[in-house]
């Protein structure tokens, strides 16, 4: 397979980007996946405008990673929280991740700022590329891409 022969308009990585790829989105969902779901509360603790925060979460509502549910403290108005979906949960493996390159790259001369574990036996979570088989894929160079059902060649591949 040539990579630059084919279309990269179908590719589920730029999909996702288009939903998730913007600094505030991953700050939402790193927030959603801590358990805070309240607006103030996020606003508050990532240190966004409301604006830019209506904004993410209407996407994030949209695209279906997060519901909106409706709350109400004695003597006030109801109110909404919001909480991640089956589908929102499905990113728990892309932002321990981004979370480990960061720890390993770009964390503090002390040490990482958050620790993730297992809480059942309190081993340290990790986010690891395997193949069905079982077999870890310590970089790129282990994996082969190649065209999937939705590939499209370009029309100058087509030709050469």
């Amino acid at each position: 397979m040539q990579w630059l022969d084919y279309d990269t308009a179908q590719c589920s990585i730029q999909r996702t980007l288009e939903v998730i790829g913007e600094k505030w989105t991953f700050l939402v969902l790193r927030e959603a996946f801590n358990g805070v779901r309240r607006f103030d509360q996020i606003r508050d603790h990532v240190g966004m405008s409301d604006s830019i925060l209506s904004d993410r979460l209407r996407t994030l509502v949209a695209a279906g990673l997060l519901s909106v549910e409706p709350y109400r403290e004695a003597g006030r108005r109801t109110r909404r929280e919001y909480r991640l979906t089956e589908k929102g949960r499905g990113l728990y493996p892309v932002l321990v991740g981004l979370l480990q390159w960061g720890d390993r790259h770009l964390a503090s001369p002390t040490g990482p700022s958050v620790l993730v574990t297992h809480r059942d036996c309190g081993a340290p979570v990790e986010a690891v590329v395997r193949c069905a088989s079982g077999h870890v894929l310590e970089g790129p160079a282990a994996g082969r891409a190649s065209p999937g059902p939705a590939a499209r060649r370009l029309p100058s591949a087509s030709a050469s």
